[in-house]
């Protein structure tokens, strides 16, 4: 018994995640400036500006009507909110299919960019900052040794 109970930490020890080698490395990518980097991305960004400001001009009329519907109640300033809220949401809906469409061969230059920056040097997992960032996927990255972004924008021209 008294073998059992030294032998069984050492076990333990020898199953730790492999994930913890430093022959896994994780990589970060600023996608959107490396979009930015791209000689052919101009149509595509000038799509997400317009889609940006029509967006936010709806957004904004939809705020208004709200607190209008709030302050007088009245059936009419209700109506004219939600059919500005139905706008909004049919543009956003057409306008997601617009910017993926525009947005696949950027896509595939970046993923193929960030893939050999990756293989070149030994990251296993490269990740988008900002993604990574809002989702909390990351809570702390040394930027000098994880962020990738100069090269693979080098790797683009």
């Amino acid at each position: 018994m008294n073998r059992f109970l030294i032998l069984f930490p050492l076990a333990l020890l020898a199953t730790v995640p492999q994930a913890q080698s430093a022959k896994n490395r994780l990589g970060l990518v600023d996608v959107q400036a490396a979009v930015r980097a791209l000689p052919a991305s101009k149509a595509y960004l000038d799509l997400t500006a317009r889609v940006d400001a029509d967006l936010k001009t709806k957004r904004g009329k939809i705020d208004d009507l709200a607190a209008r519907a709030g302050a007088t109640g009245s059936a009419a300033d209700r109506k004219a909110l939600l059919d500005a809220q139905q706008a909004y949401n049919t543009a956003q809906s057409g306008y997601g299919g617009r910017i993926a469409t525009a947005f696949q061969p950027l896509a595939a230059k970046v993923n193929a960019a960030v893939a050999q920056v990756a293989r070149a040097n030994g990251y296993s997992v490269v990740m988008d900052q900002r993604v990574a960032a809002q989702n909390r996927l990351v809570i702390y990255a040394n930027t000098s040794t994880t962020d990738l972004t100069a090269a693979v924008i080098k790797a683009l021209k």
